[in-house]
């Protein structure tokens, strides 16, 4: 078996204006899928001003439904045109609601689950209470439990540990990569502490703790500027609480976002839980250690005390803003932990990344393969 026959189903393309580190993922993996000689299609969920089929990266992305009802039709423009084209694997990308594939694809597909992440909490920051109580106690579990005897690639261990917990069977991790070569020694920082926030604006990622701890920082270093790379629903609010000294840079461009982690001195990252920590990654590349709290992705991103510094206390602003305080007050530990966040960074590639889950791809479909000639 030379090459495959692929078809994904995700709720957003990377071209979708709410993409986030999932569809970057995507992106990344298909686009090398697409130049080794494999035929993909991606099915998403349409945005205003979008086409309905097009080519991104050699993949052909067909956009049906919007953020809620793409589900639904994902299951009916299947039966109508995907069932007769006969896809070698198909993969079922989950955030947070399923498609829940097994139950409509043919059996002569092999189904492929891809979980960055568990919602979890997710539920409670962004949604009304009585859908969260419901989503974070029942239907989250319920969902996934029809993917437990699903071949399932997730990006980090916390997340693996999470589906294995579950009753899943097979979870292979395979990590996430860069799209840029790590710089060759730690660059040139701001002359005063620049503390900065790379990600969504919203709440599940807690940028306000950011803010809560920078007012924390400032007592002892008033000079330091907290920056913020990024847009989304919660940045309103945000320069609302934001005093002095606080920037918002809102969406920049791969270059301009690289030039300014590459001179702030740490990165912060509050979420509440991550796939992995994509922008962790990407700090680290720049020369930039991150402090977390000590949560779900964050942990697999940062090794503790050699790379960054993770904060046990989740969710504990306070004890955020000493972590800081203690990188951007001694030099030393700045410093080494700056060289080993580099040095870590040149482990991971989206070359690596591509492969390992071609390679799951291939030895699925062989193993259905050899099934079926039993």
């Amino acid at each position: 078996m030379e090459s495959l026959k692929i078809l994904i189903f995700n709720w957003r393309c990377w071209t979708n204006p709410q993409m986030g580190g999932a569809e970057v993922f995507t992106r990344e993996v298909t686009k090398r899928w697409v130049k080794d000689g494999h035929e993909v299609t991606l099915f998403a969920s349409e945005f205003p001003g979008c086409k309905r089929e097009e080519f991104l990266d050699g993949v052909k992305v067909v956009r049906v439904g919007g953020k809620y009802s793409v589900y639904w039709k994902a299951k009916k423009y299947y039966k109508k045109c995907f069932s007769k084209e006969g896809y070698d694997v198909v993969i079922d990308e989950v955030n947070t609601r399923p498609f829940l594939t097994p139950k409509f694809v043919n059996n002569g597909e092999k189904i492929v689950a891809l979980i960055h992440q568990l919602a979890r909490e997710y539920w409670f920051y962004e949604m009304p209470f009585l859908i969260s109580y419901i989503g974070y106690h029942f239907l989250e579990d319920r969902w996934l439990r029809n993917y437990v005897d699903v071949p399932t690639v997730t990006v980090s261990e916390s997340t693996r540990q999470d589906l294995l917990d579950l009753g899943f069977k097979k979870v292979f991790v395979v990590p996430e990569g860069l799209n840029f070569t790590p710089l060759s020694e730690i660059p040139e920082k701001e002359e005063c502490p620049v503390v900065v926030y790379a990600g969504r604006l919203k709440r599940a990622k807690r940028p306000d703790h950011a803010i809560r701890a920078f007012k924390i920082i400032k007592e002892k270093f008033p000079n330091a500027e907290l920056w913020f790379i990024g847009d989304g629903p919660f940045r309103k609010d945000l320069e609302r609480m934001a005093g002095e000294s606080v920037k918002f840079f809102g969406g920049l461009s791969n270059e301009g976002r690289r030039r300014l982690l590459a001179r702030a001195w740490v990165l912060v990252n509050p979420s509440i839980r991550e796939g992995f920590g994509l922008n962790v990654l990407e700090a680290n590349a720049l020369g930039t250690p991150c402090v977390a709290y000590n949560v779900a992705g964050l942990r697999d991103s940062i090794i503790n005390r050699r790379t960054g510094l993770l904060v046990k206390e989740n969710g504990d602003a306070e004890k955020l803003a000493e972590a800081v305080i203690r990188v951007l007050e001694d030099e030393v530990l700045r410093k080494t932990l700056s060289e080993n966040a580099l040095e870590h960074s040149k482990n991971f590639s989206w070359d690596r990344t591509a492969q390992e889950f071609e390679k799951i791809l291939k030895e699925t479909v062989n193993e259905r393969d050899t099934m079926l000639r039993a």
